[in-house]
């Protein structure tokens, strides 16, 4: 069917000067009438676009996989591949594709299924050239729309992400920061006793290896390594002279030692990174059996990470010299805690301690015999 204006010639170039707005533009009309195409493609070329012209849906489809068009205005009805058929395939090879339907038929399922799989119009023939000439422009405005719009959009989600992945690195600084930080007391407090030296890096080493023995997570055994590095902290605030005593402590000294839990969650504590560990130092001298300090909580009510930091802080401090007592070896210390302190740890944490222990002087006797 051919499209028709008036009774006037449609496709004077006087009726139709050229738009400037248009030209470059490129369009395909996709019709199986050639008189139809024809008609078309020469009144568009009076508007300034480029066209080409295509016969059925699958040259259509050709065509669009060679070239690039800003809009295609195609025919709903034509043997082979209809249009309607062909919208969504059109749009799989360029997604910024303005398509039109032209159709003889004011059918609207088929205008609904049309518009539903990607056309930005339905126009019935026959059309007013004018009223074409302003669809086209209409479909290529809505593309030219969504285009900056999904530009905007990505620059947005781009501009989410880097800022995202800043505010990351500057979380990361931050925590690197407040470790070190933490670290240096640590540091400047165990350089002062020399029994006390290395004391929370060996922990926390112990600690991550129980974990890992235990099959916590990945995120839990570093929060368990975390919180071991720090959980002296708090001796910064505990005097020298009851730190270093030789003898028993008094009442009164043990007290003030049990002091050093407060004293250390006080410095943590504003230091939100910590996150997790921070229950875990809260409880690495509580006991299995509930007489522990600073809560009296007992078995599973113990955070995880306080009863893995109890069981290491134990063995660390019994293979150690101090200034009373001379250190024992690690075997002997394993077969101490399962002996004499089954209300300090959590039995499962103590096998795993003891798996761990065993392994590393298994593998040191292997270096040896090597």
């Amino acid at each position: 069917m051919i499209v028709e204006t008036t009774s006037r010639q449609p496709f004077s170039a006087r009726d139709f000067p050229a738009g400037a707005e248009a030209a470059s533009k490129r369009v395909l009309v996709v019709d199986d009438e050639q008189t139809v195409t024809e008609a078309v493609a020469r009144f568009l070329r009076t508007r300034g676009y480029e066209v080409e012209t295509a016969r059925s849906g699958e040259d259509a489809l050709a065509a669009l996989g060679e070239s690039h068009f800003v809009a295609m205005l195609c025919d709903v009805r034509m043997p082979g591949l209809s249009g309607v058929e062909t919208v969504p395939r059109a749009l799989r090879i360029d997604p910024d594709l303005a398509i039109l339907m032209l159709t003889g038929v004011n059918d609207a399922p088929t205008a609904t299924s049309s518009l539903s799989t990607g056309a930005l119009d339905y126009l019935l023939k026959p059309v007013e050239l004018p009223d074409l000439h302003q669809a086209i422009e209409r479909a290529i405005h809505r593309r030219g729309l969504e285009i900056d719009r999904r530009a905007i959009e990505r620059v947005i989600r781009e501009e989410v992400v880097a800022r995202t992945e800043e505010l990351e690195a500057e979380k990361q600084a931050l925590h690197t920061q407040a470790i070190n930080t933490v670290e240096a007391l640590i540091n400047a407090m165990e350089a002062k006793d020399v029994y006390l030296r290395g004391h929370s890096q060996r922990v926390a080493e112990l600690s991550a290896s129980i974990a890992a023995e235990l099959g916590l997570d990945v995120d839990t055994i570093e929060h368990v390594r975390l919180a071991a590095r720090v959980h002296d902290v708090g001796k910064i605030g505990i005097r020298e002279a009851v730190l270093n005593k030789p003898g028993p402590l008094t009442p009164e000294e043990y007290d003030h030692v049990k002091e050093h839990v407060r004293i250390g969650m006080a410095i943590l504590e504003p230091l939100k990174h910590l996150g997790p560990a921070l229950p875990f130092v809260l409880d690495h001298h509580e006991h299995w059996d509930g007489r522990g300090y600073p809560n009296g909580k007992g078995a599973s009510d113990i955070s995880i990470g306080g009863r893995i930091l109890a069981a290491a802080d134990a063995f660390d401090a019994l293979t150690s010299k101090r200034p009373y007592r001379e250190p024992i070896s690690p075997k002997q210390t394993v077969e101490y805690l399962a002996t004499h302190a089954p209300g300090l740890l959590d039995p499962d944490v103590h096998k795993a301690l003891a798996s761990v222990i065993l392994r590393q002087k298994s593998l040191v006797f292997s270096f040896l015999d090597d």
